[in-house]
Protein backbone atom coordinates (compact mmCIF):
# COMPACT_ATOMS: atom_id res chain seq x y z
CA UNK A 1 0.00 0.00 0.00
CA UNK A 2 1.67 3.41 -1.05
CA UNK A 3 -1.02 5.64 0.43
CA UNK A 4 -4.30 6.12 2.23
CA UNK A 5 -7.28 7.51 0.71
CA UNK A 6 -8.66 10.46 2.57
CA UNK A 7 -12.55 9.78 4.01
CA UNK A 8 -15.32 12.31 4.48
CA UNK A 9 -16.65 10.54 7.06
CA UNK A 10 -13.97 10.45 9.02
CA UNK A 11 -13.56 13.60 8.66
CA UNK A 12 -9.63 13.11 7.30
CA UNK A 13 -7.66 15.98 5.80
CA UNK A 14 -4.00 14.67 5.65
CA UNK A 15 -1.32 17.67 6.43
CA UNK A 16 1.06 17.34 3.90
CA UNK A 17 3.45 20.07 4.80
CA UNK A 18 6.60 18.73 6.48
CA UNK A 19 7.48 21.68 8.10
CA UNK A 20 4.46 21.82 9.87
CA UNK A 21 4.35 18.99 11.13
CA UNK A 22 7.84 19.51 12.42
CA UNK A 23 6.55 22.64 14.27
CA UNK A 24 3.80 21.14 15.80
CA UNK A 25 5.92 18.15 17.36
CA UNK A 26 8.63 20.78 18.47
CA UNK A 27 5.92 22.35 20.50
CA UNK A 28 5.86 19.65 22.96
CA UNK A 29 7.23 20.53 26.36
CA UNK A 30 8.26 17.10 28.08
CA UNK A 31 10.23 18.92 30.97
CA UNK A 32 10.50 15.51 32.39
CA UNK A 33 6.27 15.88 32.94
CA UNK A 34 5.62 12.93 30.80
CA UNK A 35 7.39 10.28 28.96
CA UNK A 36 4.51 9.23 26.95
CA UNK A 37 3.13 10.76 23.41
CA UNK A 38 0.23 9.61 22.38
CA UNK A 39 -0.88 10.68 18.47
CA UNK A 40 -4.61 10.44 17.37
CA UNK A 41 -5.36 9.81 13.86
CA UNK A 42 -1.92 9.75 12.31
CA UNK A 43 -3.17 8.88 8.85
CA UNK A 44 0.17 8.32 6.69
CA UNK A 45 2.14 9.51 9.49
CA UNK A 46 3.33 12.74 8.85
CA UNK A 47 3.74 13.84 12.27
CA UNK A 48 4.62 10.66 13.37
CA UNK A 49 7.62 10.87 10.75
CA UNK A 50 8.72 13.24 13.60
CA UNK A 51 7.77 11.83 16.60
CA UNK A 52 9.72 8.67 16.67
CA UNK A 53 12.64 10.56 15.66
CA UNK A 54 12.86 12.43 19.09
CA UNK A 55 14.47 10.01 21.84
CA UNK A 56 12.71 12.47 24.87
CA UNK A 57 9.23 10.17 24.73
CA UNK A 58 7.84 6.90 23.81
CA UNK A 59 5.44 7.45 20.75
CA UNK A 60 1.89 5.40 20.66
CA UNK A 61 -0.16 5.86 17.78
CA UNK A 62 -4.36 5.39 17.56
CA UNK A 63 -6.17 5.66 14.46
CA UNK A 64 -10.07 4.21 13.72
CA UNK A 65 -9.52 3.56 10.05
CA UNK A 66 -8.55 -0.29 8.98
CA UNK A 67 -6.54 1.48 5.97
CA UNK A 68 -4.43 3.74 7.12
CA UNK A 69 -3.39 1.53 10.44
CA UNK A 70 -2.67 -1.85 7.62
CA UNK A 71 -0.75 1.08 5.77
CA UNK A 72 1.53 2.10 9.29
CA UNK A 73 1.94 -1.33 10.31
CA UNK A 74 3.99 -1.40 7.35
CA UNK A 75 5.88 2.20 7.44
CA UNK A 76 6.26 1.89 11.06
CA UNK A 77 6.96 -1.96 11.67
CA UNK A 78 8.61 -2.00 15.30
CA UNK A 79 5.83 -0.08 17.30
CA UNK A 80 4.17 -3.31 17.29
CA UNK A 81 1.22 -2.82 20.43
CA UNK A 82 2.21 0.68 20.52
CA UNK A 83 0.03 1.38 17.26
CA UNK A 84 -3.72 0.72 18.29
CA UNK A 85 -6.88 -0.16 15.73
CA UNK A 86 -9.38 1.76 17.52
CA UNK A 87 -11.56 4.89 18.69
CA UNK A 88 -9.58 7.60 20.61
CA UNK A 89 -12.81 8.35 22.39
CA UNK A 90 -13.18 5.00 23.76
CA UNK A 91 -9.76 4.51 24.98
CA UNK A 92 -9.17 3.73 28.56
CA UNK A 93 -6.08 5.70 29.63
CA UNK A 94 -5.70 3.76 33.04
CA UNK A 95 -5.59 0.33 31.17
CA UNK A 96 -2.83 1.21 28.32
CA UNK A 97 -0.60 4.19 30.24
CA UNK A 98 0.36 3.45 33.84
CA UNK A 99 1.72 7.50 33.68
CA UNK A 100 0.90 10.80 32.56
CA UNK A 101 1.18 11.48 28.94
CA UNK A 102 0.69 14.08 26.28
CA UNK A 103 -1.54 13.89 22.74
CA UNK A 104 -0.73 15.19 20.00
CA UNK A 105 -2.87 15.05 16.23
CA UNK A 106 -3.88 16.86 13.61
CA UNK A 107 -7.51 16.18 14.93
CA UNK A 108 -10.31 15.23 12.87
CA UNK A 109 -13.06 18.65 13.01
CA UNK A 110 -16.00 16.87 13.28
CA UNK A 111 -15.02 15.59 16.61
CA UNK A 112 -12.90 18.06 18.13
CA UNK A 113 -15.22 19.11 20.54
CA UNK A 114 -15.23 15.26 21.77
CA UNK A 115 -11.67 15.23 21.77
CA UNK A 116 -10.90 17.87 24.20
CA UNK A 117 -14.13 16.91 26.40
CA UNK A 118 -12.19 13.65 26.30
CA UNK A 119 -8.68 15.38 27.29
CA UNK A 120 -10.69 17.26 30.19
CA UNK A 121 -12.02 14.07 31.73
CA UNK A 122 -8.52 12.08 31.54
CA UNK A 123 -6.55 15.60 32.92
CA UNK A 124 -5.27 13.43 35.92
CA UNK A 125 -3.31 11.69 33.31
CA UNK A 126 -2.83 14.04 30.35
CA UNK A 127 -0.95 16.59 31.11
CA UNK A 128 -0.45 18.47 27.83
CA UNK A 129 -1.57 18.71 24.30
CA UNK A 130 -0.54 20.27 21.04
CA UNK A 131 -3.26 19.93 18.34
CA UNK A 132 -4.77 21.26 15.37
CA UNK A 133 -7.77 22.50 15.07
CA UNK A 134 -10.53 24.16 13.01
CA UNK A 135 -9.41 27.82 13.32
CA UNK A 136 -12.01 29.18 14.64
CA UNK A 137 -12.15 26.08 17.27
CA UNK A 138 -8.86 26.70 18.29
CA UNK A 139 -9.17 30.05 19.16
CA UNK A 140 -12.53 29.43 21.33
CA UNK A 141 -10.13 27.23 23.19
CA UNK A 142 -8.00 30.11 23.90
CA UNK A 143 -10.74 33.22 24.22
CA UNK A 144 -10.60 35.32 27.30
CA UNK A 145 -13.63 36.65 28.95
CA UNK A 146 -14.98 39.05 27.33
CA UNK A 147 -15.21 38.09 23.69
CA UNK A 148 -17.70 36.57 20.98
CA UNK A 149 -15.11 33.27 21.06
CA UNK A 150 -15.25 33.08 24.72
CA UNK A 151 -17.84 30.05 25.69
CA UNK A 152 -18.59 26.51 27.27
CA UNK A 153 -15.57 25.28 25.90
CA UNK A 154 -13.13 28.12 26.91
CA UNK A 155 -14.06 27.76 30.84
CA UNK A 156 -14.09 24.26 30.84
CA UNK A 157 -10.50 24.10 29.19
CA UNK A 158 -9.54 27.07 31.23
CA UNK A 159 -9.81 25.49 34.22
CA UNK A 160 -7.58 22.77 34.70
CA UNK A 161 -5.17 23.93 31.54
CA UNK A 162 -3.16 26.85 30.22
CA UNK A 163 -3.97 27.55 26.90
CA UNK A 164 -1.75 28.73 24.07
CA UNK A 165 -2.51 29.82 20.63
CA UNK A 166 0.46 28.68 18.81
CA UNK A 167 -0.10 29.28 14.97
CA UNK A 168 -2.73 29.24 11.79
CA UNK A 169 -2.53 26.86 9.05
CA UNK A 170 -3.79 27.65 5.40
CA UNK A 171 -5.63 25.02 3.67
CA UNK A 172 -2.99 24.33 0.74
CA UNK A 173 -1.23 22.54 3.64
CA UNK A 174 -3.51 19.91 3.43
CA UNK A 175 -4.90 17.27 1.33
CA UNK A 176 -7.75 17.29 0.26
CA UNK A 177 -7.83 20.78 1.22
CA UNK A 178 -10.29 22.00 3.98
CA UNK A 179 -12.79 24.60 3.34
CA UNK A 180 -11.54 26.20 7.01
CA UNK A 181 -8.16 27.83 8.06
CA UNK A 182 -6.62 25.45 11.14
CA UNK A 183 -4.89 26.38 14.30
CA UNK A 184 -2.95 24.64 16.39
CA UNK A 185 -2.71 25.20 20.39
CA UNK A 186 -0.68 23.69 23.52
CA UNK A 187 -2.70 22.46 26.38
CA UNK A 188 -0.70 22.69 29.56
CA UNK A 189 -1.92 21.53 32.99
CA UNK A 190 -2.50 24.31 35.51
CA UNK A 191 -2.08 22.04 39.00
CA UNK A 192 -5.40 22.06 39.49
CA UNK A 193 -7.03 18.82 40.25
CA UNK A 194 -10.12 20.15 42.09
CA UNK A 195 -11.78 22.98 41.64
CA UNK A 196 -12.73 24.84 44.47
CA UNK A 197 -16.53 24.54 44.39
CA UNK A 198 -19.06 22.05 43.55
CA UNK A 199 -17.90 20.94 40.03
CA UNK A 200 -20.89 19.42 39.38
CA UNK A 201 -22.66 22.85 39.90
CA UNK A 202 -20.30 24.63 38.06
CA UNK A 203 -20.61 22.79 35.10
CA UNK A 204 -24.43 23.37 34.96
CA UNK A 205 -24.17 27.21 35.63
CA UNK A 206 -21.84 27.22 33.04
CA UNK A 207 -23.37 25.27 30.19
CA UNK A 208 -26.87 27.45 31.63
CA UNK A 209 -25.01 30.77 31.38
CA UNK A 210 -23.32 30.19 27.52
CA UNK A 211 -26.82 28.77 26.71
CA UNK A 212 -28.68 32.01 27.14
CA UNK A 213 -25.65 34.31 26.49
CA UNK A 214 -27.62 37.20 25.82
CA UNK A 215 -29.31 37.21 28.94
CA UNK A 216 -27.95 38.27 31.96
CA UNK A 217 -26.92 35.42 34.24
CA UNK A 218 -30.01 36.03 37.07
CA UNK A 219 -32.15 34.97 33.65
CA UNK A 220 -29.97 32.73 32.14
CA UNK A 221 -29.72 30.62 35.54
CA UNK A 222 -33.44 30.45 36.25
CA UNK A 223 -33.59 27.30 34.75
CA UNK A 224 -31.46 26.06 37.97
CA UNK A 225 -31.90 28.62 40.69
CA UNK A 226 -35.48 29.75 41.09
CA UNK A 227 -34.81 33.70 41.23
CA UNK A 228 -36.00 34.30 44.72
CA UNK A 229 -33.59 31.89 45.91
CA UNK A 230 -30.72 33.69 43.88
CA UNK A 231 -28.04 35.45 45.95
CA UNK A 232 -27.67 38.99 45.98
CA UNK A 233 -24.44 39.14 43.84
CA UNK A 234 -22.92 41.33 41.63
CA UNK A 235 -21.70 38.63 39.16
CA UNK A 236 -25.59 38.02 38.40
CA UNK A 237 -25.97 41.32 37.14
CA UNK A 238 -23.16 40.01 34.37
CA UNK A 239 -23.45 38.03 30.66
CA UNK A 240 -21.88 34.66 31.47
CA UNK A 241 -18.97 36.09 28.54
CA UNK A 242 -17.51 38.61 31.10
CA UNK A 243 -16.75 35.84 33.74
CA UNK A 244 -13.77 34.14 34.27
CA UNK A 245 -13.14 30.99 35.67
CA UNK A 246 -12.41 31.96 39.32
CA UNK A 247 -15.56 34.37 38.51
CA UNK A 248 -17.52 31.48 38.00
CA UNK A 249 -15.99 29.05 40.57
CA UNK A 250 -16.76 32.15 43.18
CA UNK A 251 -20.45 32.38 41.90
CA UNK A 252 -21.26 28.45 42.12
CA UNK A 253 -20.11 28.59 45.56
CA UNK A 254 -22.39 31.45 46.20
CA UNK A 255 -25.31 29.66 44.58
CA UNK A 256 -24.79 26.40 46.57
CA UNK A 257 -25.11 28.45 49.59
CA UNK A 258 -28.35 29.85 48.70
CA UNK A 259 -30.13 26.24 47.69
CA UNK A 260 -29.15 25.09 51.18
Amino acid sequence: MTTVRAKKHLGQHFLTDKHTAQRIVSALKPEDRFDKVLEVGPGMGILSDFLLEDERFESWLVDVDAESVEFLKTKYSALDRRLIHGDFLLLDFRALFSGQLAIIGNFPYNISSQILFKVIDNRHQVVELVGMFQKEVAERCAAQPGGKDYGILSVFLQAYYHITYLFTVKAGAFNPPPKVLSGVIRLERNGVDRLTCNEELFRKIVKAGFNQRRKTLRNALSVIVNKTKMPNHPFLDLRAERLSVDNFVELTNEIEKSLK
